[in-house]
């Protein structure tokens, strides 16, 4: 474990997804196995090799002022909507809103997004060349670099022990978490909002991986096409939506009688050095990070009962994954646990999928149920590890620790570790 004793637990939970527009309908959705994979009805989508994707349940608009979207890319909108829900719920008090205050010289922000506001920048540029330079709005820079909905949310609420923006692909938000933990127990901070946020569903992205044929083409099944673990699948799912965390010391937590979810126990960090978008099929890296995880969280591989697993839906990152996760855990641990996939129905939020699936990951330790792995009908014959289908599994009681998984293009590698409060 880190030299700091110091223990981070979650006291706070946001989300705005594809299965719903906050915590309850978007966990209930996974209890249900409900997909969020939509078809898309842009004019023209006939001419892409993609026509679907899990675009939010909830637009920003039926929840934020008209005049406030303005001045905001979406991917900066649904991480206020997210840490509004997650503040809240932490019991902190915020405009009408009655609850604790803290010291915003103590409170620190890591929000992360893995390309940040793309609609801006390619909006913009179309009004630069359609209507000149004078049209584009001030507010253009702000709108689209990828730290702007970690700046924005640490306006919102007053932090002052710093705001942050880690980018490292779809692992981005899984290391804004690992990063929070960090400023906590360096003393640095006593709450974090931690999270991450994604919105880049547009033609440009979609063609983009498109041509890199790393999207699923199931076009005459959208909610049937991510499917984790299949012999069948053909790709990942793109998808957005926001999810942020509220850590915060223990101390300090119990201090005010707050509600403990779960302990976030420790992260691991590792690089591939393999290739730019293909992860190493040995899975090494992805298992130094699980194992160094574990070492800074003080765990043993048999205190892990659960993972969430990266599980994209390609055909060779899902199957180096649980590689990696007999590398890191012994194969005798790994055939012991339940494994979950939820991005086969939330699709992949790429910068935002660590800060999501590290939330699932709560609530699955919180209330002792792991969602299903949807659309797996014919398990892949390499898949030799407990992939939970059919319906939701429980989890045994008592102490028990759960992994969540997440890796990027570049070959970024993180695994959060998390213990039952």
């Amino acid at each position: 474990m880190s030299d700091n004793q110091t223990t981070v637990v979650v006291t706070g939970l946001g989300a705005t997804t594809p299965l719903g527009g906050d915590v309850p309908s978007t966990w209930s959705a996974l209890l249900a196995g409900r997909s969020g994979v939509r078809p898309l009805d842009w004019e023209g989508i006939e001419e892409l090799p993609v026509r679907f994707a899990a675009q939010l349940a909830v637009e920003p608009s039926e929840v934020m002022p008209k005049h406030k979207l303005r001045r905001l890319d979406r991917n900066e909108a649904i991480a206020l909507i997210a840490a509004h829900e997650a503040w809240q719920s932490a019991g902190y008090a915020f405009g009408d809103h009655a609850g604790q205050t803290v010291d915003g010289d103590r409170l620190g922000v890591v929000i992360s997004s893995g390309i940040g506001g793309l609609h801006t920048a390619l909006n913009s540029y179309d009004v630069y060349r359609e209507k000149g330079w004078q049209r584009v709005s001030p507010f253009t820079v702000p709108m689209l670099m990828p730290n702007g909905a970690s700046g924005l949310v640490g306006i919102e609420f007053g932090a002052m022990a710093g705001s942050h923006a880690l980018v490292s692909a779809c692992a981005s938000s899984a290391e804004a978490i690992g990063y929070a933990i960090d400023m906590i127990r360096s003393g640095r901070a006593d709450v974090v909002i931690a999270g991450g946020t994604e919105a880049c569903i547009h033609p440009l992205q979609m063609a983009s991986f498109g041509s890199m044929r790393a999207l699923s083409t199931r076009n005459e099944e959208p909610a049937r096409a991510s499917r984790p673990y299949d012999k069948n699948r053909d790709g990942f799912v793109l998808g957005e939506g926001a999810a942020v965390l509220i850590l915060e010391s223990e101390e300090h937590a119990r201090a005010r009688g707050a509600q403990i979810h779960a302990i976030a126990a420790g992260c691991g960090y590792s690089g591939d050095a393999h290739d730019i978008v293909q992860p190493d099929p040995t899975g090494s890296g992805a298992a130094k990070a699980m194992r160094r995880a574990l070492a800074d969280a003080g765990l043993r591989p048999e205190d892990i009962k659960h993972i969430n697993a990266h599980g994209t839906s390609t055909p060779q990152g899902d199957v180096a994954e649980l590689a990696a996760i007999k590398a890191a855990l012994g194969e005798d641990v790994a055939r012991g646990l339940c494994i979950t996939a939820t991005k086969s129905m939330t699709g992949h939020l790429l910068g935002g999928a660590g800060a999501l699936e590290s939330l699932i990951t709560v609530l699955t330790l919180r209330e002792g149920v792991v969602p299903a792995t949807i659309n797996v009908d014919d398990l892949d014959d390499a898949v030799d590890l407990d992939i939970v289908r059919g319906e939701p599994r429980k989890l045994p009681d008592g102490p028990l620790a759960a992994l969540n998984n997440s890796f990027g293009f570049g070959g970024h590698n993180v695994a959060v570790a998390f213990r039952r409060a």
